[in-house]
């Protein structure tokens, strides 16, 4: 009969991750993740456990192998091994282990303990020199001037306390340098380990390192506190791929990182975007025993949010619930800054209503980071609100805060709150108005065509010697184009390039707007202004007039600007020449503009097809350009039609909602269009910016437009 066992086995099964699963580790649109779970099998058996396994390796001396060469497989796993090549995987294999020895553990669960410092009876003199020592001039002559005067011999511990004590990371290494030289006692890691902190302290990497290469060289012993002092540093200074280097280092040289340390690499390896191995250092930590502190937490939310992966972020609020961790400000601040990347305007609302019921108050990053939320939800009255709380509780508003809450109104087209938030920051003593937050008001008034207001504002903005961004050189053309005051265009144009404003391409396309919809002598000044700015648009725009140019010199053209035109200017570019196209009844070259900003990938997603509908989304184009699509849509349908291909039962276009107070009212102007050419399409009276059409309409208006011009 077979023998009976009684050894519990500590058997690895990787079950595939789902969407099922109730801890997600990870984002399942990233990388497919495999859960960890671990079961015990117990059987019974009447004969003894098995005997460790001895060393096969007859060229080894020794019968057991060292710390090191056990951890040596396990640091090949975890990590990469020359930083910068080779990736890990997203998940380890499943091992077998050993079920006589102990799992091998990836970090100390116990900070490594300083070494104290005995009674001094002398430490009030020690502590007056070094306060003498770091007031001195950095020159070494001064420095040794006054060590002549030190009070007391330099013994191992009055050396030490006075290192200690110094405050500039110079005199710091200046001082340590000198008890080198003295030769008084020996040197121990812990007066390396304190000049290092001096050192993290002026974030001088390069010292630390050769600090630390000095101690290999010499034999002294790196401890605990010496990684974890390198690798925070090198984090500080943003030298990640050394950070790294040396957290290979110690585990190649069988010392385990604690948990301090562990965190700190967590967060090196999330600033250069590797999550797969934060996340497996993460699971590798939990395996072990350790319980992530806020700092490791809120890396993970940095992680997530970076990838607006909303998976992600509700694992790291399961997690912290989950092991009972009472998140912080910081992680707070991070958790709410992830929610808006990931576009979760109301899990932010709750996230930050727990924090408030958790007794903990909001600062500046917090209200500053919900602002930007509820501004790019365009939840303005949340906004409101959110900003007489923070007045009626007295809650910290720093200059980026109100800056951020004007930018928000200008977003949302709150004039009448913008300027009461604008007399605010002129009262308050905190904060001070600068050209971010002029600009915001200009935005608002450049939106509004308030040109009186735009132009009072101008001026004192001379008058306190604020000088006129780009930004706000465009809002004022913007306002002035709008109010038909040309003269005041090129007279704040004029004075912006004089004062070294360099105009960009958003300004570029602003003119470009201006000149879409003025005539004559106006539509000159304003193309004067822009051939300061693009000379090559403005022979385009005489390209376009010229009823003799050809298809192909205005296709090579118009490739050729933009190919020197920014990626998120190039289709307002578009619209706007299709506007003066349409504008001087240069319609054909307006449809060829349309098929060429096609071509050239301009309009993505303009037509949308289902078995049920097709719709034409218009709601990124100017009305010209709007106009010009739906005319080459209909001729599209009359052409399906006419050969009695298959329709779909509903088309619709969409104009958008113009939610922005000052929406230029696209479906107005859109709704016009229709009417005019007698098209069968609709308003929706339940969808707004929706026009509508059913089949037979649209074959009952082509078969009739087909008998008129018969």
């Amino acid at each position: 009969m077979a023998a009976k066992f009684s050894t519990a086995l500590d058997i690895h099964c990787s079950i595939p991750y789902t969407s099922d699963t109730k801890l997600p580790y990870g984002s399942s649109s990233k990388s497919s993740r495999l859960a960890i779970k671990r079961f015990t099998i117990l059987c019974n058996s009447t004969s003894k456990s098995p005997k460790p396994n001895v060393n096969l390796d007859v060229d080894s001396p020794r019968k057991n192998p060292s710390l090191s060469e056990q951890l040596k497989p396990l640091s090949n796993t975890i990590l990469d091994d020359p930083p910068n090549q080779a990736r890990i995987l997203s998940k380890p294999k499943s091992t077998w282990v050993n079920p006589t020895r102990p799992k091998p553990s990836v970090l100390s669960l116990q900070r490594q303990k300083r070494s104290s410092y005995s009674y001094n009876p002398q430490i009030r003199d020690l502590k007056n020199f070094a306060r003498r020592l770091s007031e001195c001039h950095f020159s070494d002559d001064a420095f040794l001037a006054v060590l002549e005067d030190i009070p007391h011999p330099p013994t191992r511990d009055n050396a030490l306390l006075v290192l200690n004590s110094l405050r500039p990371w110079q005199k710091s290494l200046l001082f340590f340098n000198w008890i080198k030289t003295q030769n008084l006692f020996p040197l121990e890691t812990i007066f390396y380990n304190v000049a290092m902190k001096s050192l993290r302290f002026g974030r001088q990497f390069q010292q630390i390192e050769e600090l630390a290469f000095e101690m290999i060289e010499s034999g002294i012993e790196l401890d605990n506190i010496t990684y974890s002092t390198i690798i925070t540093c090198a984090k500080r200074c943003n030298n990640f791929d050394k950070a790294v280097e040396w957290f290979e280092r110690m585990y190649k040289t069988g010392l385990m990182p604690d948990e301090v340390t562990y965190s700190a690499v967590l967060d090196v390896y999330a600033q250069l975007g590797k999550v797969e191995e934060v996340m497996s250092l993460y699971e590798r930590g939990r395996a072990s025993g350790w319980t992530p502190d806020p700092v490791a937490f809120a890396v993970l939310a940095k992680v997530f949010g970076a990838a607006g992966d909303y998976d992600g972020i509700r694992f790291v609020l399961q997690e912290m619930k989950s092991l009972e961790v009472q998140p912080n400000l910081v992680v707070y601040n991070t958790l709410l800054e992830a929610m808006g990347k990931a576009g979760k305007p109301g899990l932010a609302r709750s996230l930050f209503e727990e924090m408030v019921d958790s007794g903990l108050s909001p600062d500046a990053k917090t209200l500053t980071a919900l602002i930007k939320i509820y501004g790019k939800a365009r939840w303005a009255k949340d906004a409101l609100d959110l900003w007489e709380r923070m007045k009626s509780n007295g809650w910290p508003m720093d200059f980026i805060l109100y800056n951020t809450l004007l930018s928000m109104c200008a977003d949302l087209g709150l004039e009448e709150e913008a300027e009461t938030l604008f007399d605010d920051m002129r009262r308050s003593e905190h904060c001070r108005l600068d050209s971010w937050s002029y600009t915001a008001m200009l935005n608002i008034y450049g939106s509004l065509g308030n040109a009186e207001k735009a132009m009072a504002l101008f001026e004192e903005m001379s008058k306190v010697g604020i000088e006129l961004n780009v930004m706000g050189c465009t809002c004022l053309v913007q306002c002035f184009g709008r109010a038909k005051r040309i003269d005041d265009l090129v007279k704040v144009f004029e004075a912006s390039v004089q004062k070294g404003v360099e105009p960009d391409d958003r300004l570029c396309g602003c003119l470009l707007s201006v000149v879409s919809y003025c005539k004559g002598d106006d539509a000159d000044k304003v193309l004067a202004c822009l051939q300061q700015a693009n000379p090559r648009l403005v022979t385009f725009v005489k390209l376009l007039e010229d009823e003799s140019s050809s298809y192909d010199i205005v296709k090579e053209e118009f490739r050729s600007i933009l190919t020197n035109t920014s990626d998120d200017a190039r289709r307002p570019f578009c619209n706007c020449l299709i506007d003066i196209c349409r504008n001087r009844n240069r319609v054909e070259r307006a449809h060829e503009l349309l098929y060429l900003g096609t071509v050239y990938g301009l309009y993505p997603g303009l037509h949308t097809k289902t078995p049920e509908e097709w719709r034409l989304n218009v709601r990124a184009l100017s009305v010209g350009a709007a106009q010009t699509a739906f005319e080459e849509w209909m001729k599209t349908l009359a052409r399906i039609v006419q050969s009695e291909e298959p329709l779909p039962e509903v088309l619709s276009a969409n104009t958008g909602a113009g939610t922005h107070k000052f929406s230029q009212g696209l479906a107005n102007a859109f709704a016009s269009h229709v009417e005019k050419l007698a098209a069968p399409f609709k308003q929706s009276e339940e969808k707004a910016g929706f026009f509508i059409a059913t089949r037979e309409d649209v074959v009952s208006w082509v078969q009739s437009k087909a008998a008129a011009t018969a």
